[in-house]
């Protein structure tokens, strides 16, 4: 669950893409993700959206600290991944962020 003030790392990672690669990209992150991500140690949640318009893939990851998130980073498997995930794009923008608001109905 996505709390304010929590402790977790979260990733939001923004790919810019084309309207022809954007499903595929999509793709190969989800499948990623349940092949290799979601096992790796410190792992909460990934979420993985599409815009409309074809133009943007953003994929929003939590792990239980940065520590976690750095190691996972360091996994030569994990960046072989990252590296044929970013050829599917025209530019990636990785960050860690802090959640400093939550807002529900």
């Amino acid at each position: 669950m996505i709390e304010a003030g929590g402790k977790v790392a979260t990733l939001i990672n923004i790919f810019t893409t084309t309207p022809e690669t954007q499903a595929l990209l999509v793709a190969a992150w989800i499948a990623m993700t349940e092949s290799i991500m979601r096992h790796q140690p410190g792992f909460i949640s990934a979420n993985v959206h599409a815009s409309t318009d074809g133009l943007k893939v953003v994929n929003y990851a939590q792990w239980e600290s940065e520590e976690h998130f750095q190691a996972l980073l360091r996994d030569p498997m994990v960046a072989a991944e990252f590296g044929k995930l970013a050829a599917m794009a025209v530019d990636m923008d990785p960050r860690l962020y802090t959640v400093e608001a939550v807002h529900h109905v």
